[in-house]
This record gives structure tokens, C-alpha cells and sequence, in this order.
């Protein structure tokens, strides 16, 4: 089993709090270890030094890319550089894993997806919720048939008070790509997906609203703490999407996500329905809705705390550099996702259903 050199591009919020505390596990275990770490603000690069005291820092990442010794490349950049770090650390001979979402555009994740197959070099992007325990519990029981046929369903991840970085890249649309659907949709609509069985979408349309750009209400979610606020910064984003995606075999998904929605308060969900038992996952806990012998029934399988999906995910990504996996994420349906993405956009600002 190869150990892969690392380096890791952008060590803000997601890097900090996710991917570099991951590594010192998969460095135990012999997969992975980081060697080179990069931020446009360099003195980002010197908390991560306590866990890797040995690492190289840089405010370039091309000097990540020149260095022959790194096999891999982990991009957690602001949105809009993820295609263009994917495109040239693959030319360069690295593989790639990047934080969600994979792109901005359609064609950049085109372009993201033929580099890859064009170079052989490997591409993958964060997808943690699908490597929580209770999420794989589920899809192991969906390809079983307890579900029976997953036709219908609805997500979100509505938030009452919680704008990242208000002002800052998270609000700036050129630098984003859009707010919460962009943000927090990817999250919600991509494990729908992959418990649906990742059915092709066909039809989108789509809402968005922008509310509470001047609102001051202080936050009440933890995640509000990503992104750096700026005063009188941008705000050309939306803050509330709701969405309705077909897909090809005929299911459907209703989507909801916001940053700032006068409801209750913050939660993430998946609803799926089943032709024999339907379920509800909400932050990783689920409830199963079913009938045996003509009796309703609800059951609640226990998992314990599991907050591991982001290094679940690296660590899957590593075990199919070695060839001990098979991938769970291709990059054609990072494709899908932002198809769905940009065509929500496009209803929202026409008004009407988008053909895909």
C-alpha cells in the first residue's frame, strides 16, 4: 500500500476543521501524509503546522504542482478556483480530491471531468454525508429492496440565522457561484441522489429569494463561523432556494436551503419514499417508516455520534488510489450536480421549468 504525498491548497474554515485533522489518521494508517501547504494569506499555513511540523508552506500553489514529490492535490479554495486548481494540478500529473462544490459552471466541470479521463489522473470531491454511518446503513437497505422502489422525496438544510461570511467570497457571486443553493444544496440533493441510486436528471425548476442581506440578527448556527466577514462587502447571492427536480425513472425531489428563514431552527434532512417503507434522515439520525404484517411501524436504528463523513471520504478516496476501493463518486455526477445547480438558477430568473 502507497502512502500519497499531500499538499493541500487553501487552509482556511473546511481545511482547519476537516481535512487536516483527517490526515493525521490516514497518516497513521499509512495512506496519506501532507508535505506542502498553500494559502494566498500565508500565515494560514501555520496553525496546520502543529499537526505537520515537517510540512513546506507557500502563498503559490504552483509550486505545489512543480513539486514532483506530491502525488496529490486537495483543493479548499473559494469556489471559483476549484476547476482551474483541478485542471492544472491534473495536467501537472497529480490527482485531485476537492471540497464540494466541483465547479461554478457547467463547463468548467466538463472541462474537470474530460482532464481527468484525458490525463488518468484521478478526481474526486467531497461528498461526506454519504460516508456517515446511518447513510450507509440506509444504502445498504435501499440495494437490499427493504425500501421497495425510491420514487419520491424532499431535502434541505434550512438554516434560521446563518450567513457565512457575510460581505466576504460565501455572498460574492463571482466568487461563489450563488448562496445557499450552491452552498448547502450539494450537500442535501447529492445524498438524496445517492440513495435514490443516482437517477439522471432531466427537469429542473426553481425559486430563490434574497431577504436578509441587511439583516443583523446575530447567528445561532456554528457553521455561520466559515468564510471571513467584511463590512459593507458584497451581497449578490440569494439566502432562501426552493427547487423541484424530475429525473429520467420517473422519481421526483423537492429542495429546499437557506441561510436565513424564520423557521424553528437549523436542520439538515433527506426524505426518501419507498414503495414498501420510507425514511427521514435528519443530522445524520434516522427513522424508518414502514409496515410488517399489516401493522405501521417506525423504527429508530441507533448509530452513536458520527461526525467522520469528511474523513470517511478521504480516507475512501486514498483506498481507491490503491486500488483497495471501488469509487463511490464519479465525476459524471459531479456534472449532474451542477447541472441541477445552474438550472434552479436559470428557473429561478425566468420563471420557468429547465429541460437538461
Amino acid at each position: 500500500m502507497k502512502k500519497f504525498r499531500v499538499g493541500v491548497v487553501g487552509c482556511g474554515g473546511i481545511a482547519t476543521w476537516t481535512h487536516l485533522p483527517a490526515y493525521t489518521q490516514l497518516c497513521k494508517e499509512g495512506l496519506a501524509e501532507v508535505v506542502g501547504l498553500c494559502d494566498i494569506k500565508l500565515e494560514k499555513t501555520q496553525p496546520p503546522l502543529e499537526f505537520w511540523p515537517d510540512a513546506y508552506t507557500t502563498a503559490d500553489y504552483h509550486d505545489l504542482l512543480k513539486d514532483e514529490t506530491i502525488d496529490v492535490i486537495d483543493i479548499c479554495t473559494p469556489n471559483y478556483l476549484h476547476s482551474i486548481i483541478a485542471i492544472e494540478a491534473m495536467k501537472a500529473g497529480k490527482h485531485v480530491f476537492c471540497e464540494k462544490p466541483d465547479a461554478i459552471t457547467v463547463e468548467e466541470v466538463e472541462m474537470m471531468k474530460k482532464t481527468s479521463e484525458e490525463t488518468g489522473k484521478r478526481l474526486m470531491i467531497m461528498r461526506n454525508n454519504r460516508y456517515l454511518k446511518s447513510s450507509q446503513y440506509l444504502k445498504k437497505q435501499i440495494e437490499r429492496g427493504e425500501f421497495g422502489d425510491m420514487y419520491c422525496g424532499r431535502c434541505g438544510w434550512q438554516r434560521r440565522r446563518g450567513i457565512p461570511g457575510k460581505g466576504g467570497w460565501f455572498t460574492t457571486k463571482e466568487q461563489s457561484g450563488g448562496g445557499p443553493l450552491i452552498d448547502l444544496g450539494v450537500h442535501m440533493i447529492d445524498l438524496a441522489m445517492y440513495l435514490m441510486g443516482n437517477p439522471r436528471p432531466v427537469a429542473v425548476s426553481g425559486a430563490t429569494f434574497c431577504k436578509f442581506a441587511d439583516n443583523d440578527a446575530s447567528a445561532d448556527s456554528a457553521n455561520a463561523e466559515f468564510g471571513e466577514k467584511q463590512e459593507n462587502g458584497t451581497f449578490d447571492v440569494e439566502d432562501l432556494a426552493m427547487g423541484f427536480i424530475r429525473f429520467e425513472n420517473g422519481a421526483v425531489l423537492q429542495v429546499e436551503v437557506s441561510w436565513a428563514s424564520n423557521v424553528e431552527e437549523e436542520k439538515n434532512f433527506v426524505e426518501l419514499r419507498g414503495t414498501k417503507a420510507g425514511f427521514k434522515w435528519e443530522w445524520g439520525k434516522i427513522k424508518v417508516f414502514g409496515e410488517k404484517d399489516g401493522v405501521l411501524i417506525n423504527e429508530e436504528p441507533l448509530f452513536g455520534e458520527d461526525d467522520r463523513g469528511h474523513e470517511n471520504n478521504l480516507r475512501h478516496y486514498y483506498k481507491v488510489l490503491n486500488g483497495m476501493e471501488d469509487p463511490k463518486f464519479i465525476p459524471q455526477q459531479g456534472v449532474n450536480m451542477i447541472k441541477i445547480l445552474r438550472a434552479m438558477y436559470e428557473s429561478a430568473a425566468t420563471g420557468r421549468e429547465v429541460q437538461l
